[in-house]
């Protein structure tokens, strides 16, 4: 597994084959993924930390984040690597930006393995996201306030009760963002836009948990209604952590999507 630095992201760079971008949602990293390598063993796996996420730094322009500043990053990193044509792996967060990605460099993206996906954050929910981007602003006793709401709130009650290592995790990937990182992540995020899912042409799977209270199964339905030849699985037991509460069972529906590509 080898870290580089590239265009100012810290991104992991292993194996061989085609090209595979993973993408983690707020408060993630690369290691979103870490429990899933087992299923893309034959993928080169380009994942990094977005920007202000992790080890990566906010730019150096000083400017916001946003959807748009994660869709030019993901093709700088792209282009920098001399990728053509991408498979692209997405979290929460990440799955806005994969949809936009898929938009704006048509024919760039092979497929999309979106966990957790949102077309935008409900318009109910924006003020909360916007609400979070203040307090994080309270430096690292506020991002200790946050995780501990987070994985109360974003795991499934199973994984509260057989799961004490994934709480753990959740809480500790959220408490080491930088809270001026995050803050612009989630007002990024507060001000996404929703892609034109009716023109995603490409081989879509969709994941998520049955209690997932960021990415319910309703609104996921209403995802694939609107991309043509999606595929939904909603797993039980799981929250919107996908990949750390259920790793198996994404593992197997990785593996069956990405075989049935080939």
């Amino acid at each position: 597994m080898t870290t580089q630095v590239l265009n100012d992201l810290s991104v992991e760079i292993d194996g061989d084959g085609e090209a595979l971008l993973c993408i983690h949602g707020l408060g993630g990293s690369s290691n979103a993924w870490t429990p899933v390598l087992p299923a893309l063993g034959g993928f080169r796996r380009i994942r990094p930390d977005l920007p202000g996420s992790a080890r990566s730094p906010l730019p150096a322009d000083g400017k916001a984040l946003s959807i748009e500043r994660y869709v030019d990053a993901m093709v700088s990193l792209l282009s920098v690597l001399d990728i053509g044509k991408v498979h692209v792996m997405a979290h929460s967060m990440g799955t806005i930006v994969a949809q936009h990605l898929a938009l704006r460099r048509p024919g760039t993206v092979r497929s999309l393995a979106l966990f957790g996906p949102l077309a935008a954050p409900s318009d109910a929910a924006r003020p909360s996201i916007a609400a979070r981007a203040h307090a994080a602003r309270g430096g690292a006793a506020a991002m200790q306030e946050i995780a501990d709401a987070i994985v109360k709130g974003a795991t499934s009650a199973q994984t509260k009760e057989l799961q004490p290592a994934v709480l753990a995790l959740v809480r500790e990937s959220v408490m080491r963002q930088s809270p001026e990182g995050y803050a612009q992540s989630c007002a990024a995020l507060a001000d996404a836009q929703p892609a034109a899912l009716e023109r995603l042409d490409v081989p879509t799977l969709l994941v998520t948990g049955d209690q997932d209270g960021v990415a319910p199964p309703a609104s996921v339905r209403v995802m694939q209604e609107r991309i043509a030849g999606s595929r939904l699985v909603v797993l039980d037991g799981c929250g919107h952590w996908t990949t750390f509460e259920q790793p198996q069972r994404c593992t197997q529906e990785l593996e069956a999507f990405y075989a049935a590509l080939h």
